[in-house]
């Protein structure tokens, strides 16, 4: 039964970490460090709902609710999220990074649930999507940047 946790939590901290080095890659706030942590700090959490009080409360007086830990760990990453975002600017900033926070916080959640292949299709999507829309907005970007070109060419008088 260890040694299952340990996998669990070991899962959790290399996809969640896996997550904060695409994150720490692009110089983001929250980095390896804080993703890897949410991770297996979630999966832990999981596995003490879960497990850790089987003993203590089975009686007919209790009843065993593992889904009360981990719903105290999504308020927790909200106030997390909350601070890595910020208005600077008229521009809002940090919501991607608490976004990727949040959901590494599920994998991790899913990972101490010993759904292993829920949470690594998740981390795949979730670094499919964010290289994906880094790809998108270079494109973008670039088609957007040669049309002010073009147009500052035209604009200058000969």
């Amino acid at each position: 039964m260890t040694f299952d946790f340990i996998l669990r939590i070991f899962v959790a901290a290399l996809l969640g970490g896996a997550i904060g080095l695409e994150r720490e890659y692009r110089d983001k706030a929250a980095g390896f460090r804080t993703h890897f942590l949410v991770a297996l700090g979630s999966a832990l959490f999981m596995i003490i709902s879960v497990y850790g009080f089987e003993g203590g409360l089975l009686t007919d007086r209790h009843r065993l609710d593992v889904s009360r830990i981990a719903a105290q760990v999504v308020t927790g990453i909200g106030f997390l999220g909350a601070g890595t975002i910020i208005f600077q600017k008229n521009m809002v900033r940090g919501l991607t990074t608490a976004a990727g926070v949040w959901v590494v916080a599920a994998i991790g959640l899913a990972c101490g649930a010993g759904m292993y292949i829920l949470a690594t299709a998740a981390t795949v999507l979730v670094l499919l999507g964010m290289e994906a829309f880094n790809l998108f907005l270079r494109k973008f970007d670039r088609r957007r940047r040669d049309a002010a070109q073009r147009q500052s060419t035209v604009d200058q008088p000969e």
